[in-house]
């Protein structure tokens, strides 16, 4: 049986110790023994992870903030836990962030601004109105220090 072939099986049977030997074959530049198609897959699904990651982040704060800023009769209740919350998302978002990921989250910003604002249209039975387009830029979404209004 082949390095790779075992490597396959090692993977359907103990993935952290397929890649703890990965890690060692790369390590020692023995790229003929890798286990490639497992490899590829396993990188792609790091991006994707990552990219939700920051996704759901930045979905969090931008909720958070429709809720400050616009009004809703839990704010009165309410504001300062959203605010905390807002500023615990951007730490860990911030702390996330590469340029690809920052790149990303700018190209996909309306999007994520629509699913935000869907969550809380239902979350307020529909009795505010929120702005139809994003009215945050990803530096304001990011920066700590900036409040709406």
């Amino acid at each position: 049986m082949s390095n790779i072939t075992d490597l396959k099986e090692l993977y359907e049977v103990d993935d952290i110790k397929w890649l703890d030997t990965t890690i060692k074959l790369l390590k020692n530049r023995q790229f003929d023994s890798l286990d490639l198609e497992n490899l590829i897959e396993e990188l792609e699904e790091l991006g994707k992870r990552e990219r939700n990651s920051v996704v759901s982040l930045l979905e969090q704060i931008i909720r958070h903030l429709l809720l400050l800023e616009y009004g809703t009769a839990e704010k009165e209740n309410n504001s300062a836990h959203w605010q905390s919350e807002i500023y615990n998302f951007r730490l860990q978002l911030n702390r996330k962030l590469t340029t690809t990921l920052l790149n990303y989250l700018e190209d996909e910003l309306e999007q994520i601004y629509q699913d935000a604002k869907g969550y809380v249209e239902l979350k307020t039975q529909n009795s505010v109105e929120f702005p139809c387009q994003c009215p945050y830029s990803l530096d304001e979404l990011r920066d700590q220090t900036w409040w709406p209004g």
